[in-house]
């Protein structure tokens, strides 16, 4: 009598938590009513902006700007405030009052708008961030509406990650219009700078960031890349005294042999019976 055999069904493995569980993609932020923040983009690219925002025309005592910080902007209505991802200003003190960091920046006690406020475009507030979204009435204005109307603030500029698209808008006759690219650049003569996208390395993250340059173009270094160039301006420096030190000695060296030759052509001559002294 044959004995029957039976198979044991095998269960197919638990998911990990890595797979089951939703990813940084599911999850933006943990505040709903912000879910475009934070990231880590939005450190990295308002922190390189701040560091290379350096006027030329203007002193660094009377430059302010900052990254994710409230600018409060409607004395009516004090709790209203918006959130720039990167905001510039040019004629107030770098410190409140002369002495103190700032924990916000208010409108009606500093006195004076920001020249340009940047944008870094996230899908849950591309169209607040582009001017696109309504609001009821009573409710706070949209961060265009702010900008353009209320703050009138002449350079608004949106940037992003995902496209690497930059827009670029200029407060003209009271509204945003688009702003043409001068070989990818915006223009902003009355801070003798320009705004552009670089390809490089920041913060060992290599792609495409929104930076400052002269108008011309150049760059605008960060403190290492200068202490790099100093480097290689004194290794350069260096290699060029060696080289001259060097030919320096080589003339030596032939000018030597010149007067060795000379000696011993009139120490010939000189059996020869030929007065090399006449």
């Amino acid at each position: 009598m044959t004995t029957p055999s039976f198979t044991i069904p095998q269960s197919d493995p638990p998911l990990s938590p890595r797979q089951s569980l939703p990813t940084m993609y599911d999850l933006p932020s943990d505040n709903p009513l912000e879910p475009g923040l934070p990231d880590e983009f939005h450190l990295l690219q308002p922190q390189l902006l701040l560091l290379t925002f350096q006027p030329p025309n203007w002193e660094p005592d009377l430059v302010f700007s900052a990254a994710d910080l409230n600018l409060y902007y409607n004395v009516r209505h004090p709790q209203w405030y918006k959130r720039p991802d990167w905001f510039g200003v040019v004629g107030v003190p770098r410190l409140y009052d002369g002495h103190d960091l700032r924990l916000s920046y208010v409108i009606w006690q500093e006195g004076v708008s920001p020249t340009i406020v940047v944008e870094l475009l996230s899908p849950g507030t591309e169209n607040q961030d582009l001017g696109q979204e309504l609001r009821q009435p009573g409710e706070p204005p949209t961060k265009w509406t702010v900008y353009e109307q209320i703050l009138r603030i002449p350079y608004y500029v949106v940037f992003s990650r995902y496209t690497n698209q930059l827009q670029a808008f200029e407060l003209v006759g009271g509204y945003y219009q688009p702003v043409a690219l001068v070989e990818g650049r915006l223009p902003i003569p009355p801070l003798e700078l320009s705004l552009g996208l670089w390809q490089g390395s920041y913060r060992g993250i290599e792609r495409l960031w929104l930076r400052w340059l002269t108008l011309e173009g150049e760059l605008i270094p960060l403190a290492d890349e200068e202490l790099i160039a100093a480097k290689q301006e004194a290794s350069a420096a260096k290699q060029e005294a060696s080289a001259a030190k060097q030919e320096a000695s080589a003339a030596k060296q032939e000018a030597s042999a010149a007067k060795q030759r000379a000696e011993q052509l009139a120490a010939r001559l000189r059996e020869l019976g030929i007065d090399t002294e006449a």
